[in-house]
């Protein structure tokens, strides 16, 4: 008999673990809150749900973003907008036949341990009626970007308070007024970026310096040319990517920014081609941490004050689960979340966590072949390492670069990395997947490049 499969969550992982359930022969639904495939990628206008702003692109190139049996159609640009990417998982999901299995507008509420094993999973539909049932295994693709994390400072602020989770896009209320923009992610940059095309004053205040990466390098999309450099020793990786940085940056400092003492991917690194341009034409002003709110104005640790009309703190998202107790799952202040492979957890051998992890890169690609690990598993295919404990302890302590710590750098990992180690695992299964159509065509493009 077939085990039955639950997964949580409809996007890019989401349909991924679908597909492979799918393909193993194994009964599964899926449930998604939204009414479209692609979780953080729907755009959706109304605050409390996670997604895109309206101007949103990729930051990982085409190339290196597409599942690697479904390659993104060639009139897409190198890196495609959130209607593109939304198009291609609606596409994806219907080419594998899973998206008929896809409860839409469904919440699950709670999922509990099975007295015999397996999961008891609650949850509404959307005239609001509750269910029940039970599942042998349980894949989560729920994503980590959805639980906004909100900065803790002294005092109170009068004007505009919001996070990134509730950034739509500017309009005509921003014309003209004073923003500040709290961090130096991607998020950050972005909203900086987008708020300076129409507001009057745009600071970006910054704890901690971070490394700037444009999208293109010698013509070539970022991860595309970093990818030609990924048989090299990781010290030298990062030596060669931050000399390269100096060299066509010159100094933070000129910028006003925090100087960065350590070397390249020792940090997620941030990709924006516009944020320096934007800061030396004067539309970005750098400053320092915020020490206190005092009304409608904010003090940095400097002692200056400036007064704001919309402060909004890009400061990230807390991994949580909203349908566990947390005494059953939480990595909520893990500084490393103990998952072998970023996926197979050490108590529960019917329990999946797809795509929870942070690459040099991007998500979907890896969240396809942890997926595809996961089923041969469960088929019987696969078996994980007897003592799982001390190969997560070890896999901690052997990172693919030694990222910082903290929980930003939690489920930090490099793109090549993990491919080769899912790949290895993927292997014992007697499955290799080196020659997919999607390396193959990444291949071609390389070539045409070069």
């Amino acid at each position: 008999m077939s085990k039955r499969v639950c997964v949580i969550g409809a996007g890019p992982s989401g349909i991924a673990a679908a597909k492979n359930c799918a393909a193993s022969g194994l009964d599964f639904v899926v449930f998604e809150k939204n009414d479209k495939v692609g979780g953080n990628w729907v755009f959706n206008s109304k605050t409390g749900h996670s997604s895109v702003y309206e101007n949103t692109h990729i930051i990982s190139s085409k190339i290196w973003s597409e599942y690697e049996d479904f390659p993104m159609p060639d009139h897409y640009p190198d890196y495609p907008n959130h209607r593109q990417l939304q198009a291609y998982f609606e596409s994806y999901s219907k080419h594998f036949k899973v998206y008929d299995k896809i409860r839409f507008n469904t919440v699950v509420d709670e999922v509990t341990r099975g007295a015999g094993g397996g999961w008891d999973v609650r949850w509404h539909d959307e005239s609001g009626t509750e269910h029940r049932d039970h599942f042998d295994v349980l894949m989560v693709c729920n994503g980590h970007h959805w639980d906004p994390k909100y900065p803790e400072y002294e005092g109170r602020f009068n004007g505009r308070l919001m996070h990134s989770h509730d950034f739509k896009g500017v309009n005509e209320d921003w014309r003209g007024k004073n923003v500040l923009v709290i961090g130096g992610g991607n998020s950050a940059c972005d909203v900086a970026v987008e708020s300076a095309r129409i507001a009057g004053k745009v600071c970006l205040s910054m704890r901690s310096p971070q490394w700037f990466m444009p999208k293109f390098m010698f013509g070539l999309p970022v991860d595309v040319f970093a990818s030609r450099t990924s048989w090299l020793p990781t010290g030298i990786k990062q030596f060669a990517l931050t000399s390269l940085l100096k060299m066509l940056q010159g100094s933070y400092k000129r910028y006003g920014l925090p100087v960065n003492t350590k070397p390249a991917f020792s940090q997620h690194p941030t990709l924006n081609s516009d944020l320096l341009d934007f800061i030396r034409h004067g539309r970005i002003k750098p400053r320092p941490a915020i020490k206190r709110l005092a009304g409608d104005e904010v003090e940095f640790v400097d002692g200056t004050r400036e007064a704001f009309d919309i402060v909004c703190a890009c400061t990230g998202f807390w991994i949580s689960f909203p349908f566990f107790d947390e005494k059953l799952v939480s990595f909520k202040h893990a500084e490393k979340v103990p998952l072998y492979r970023k996926m197979l957890h050490p108590d529960y051998q019917d329990l999946y966590f797809i795509g929870l992890f942070q690459p040099l890169g991007c998500i979907w690609p890896m969240a396809d072949m942890q997926a595809r690990l996961a089923c041969a598993e469960i088929v019987g295919r696969y078996q994980r390492p007897a003592d799982l404990r001390a190969a997560i302890q070890y896999e901690i302590e052997h990172p693919h670069f030694q990222f910082e710590g903290g929980a930003r750098h939690s489920t930090e990992v490099d793109y090549h990395g993990l491919r080769k180690d899912l790949r290895g695992e993927l292997k014992k299964a007697g499955i290799d997947i080196g020659e997919a159509p999607g390396a193959t065509t990444r291949k071609a493009i390389y070539k045409l490049a070069s």
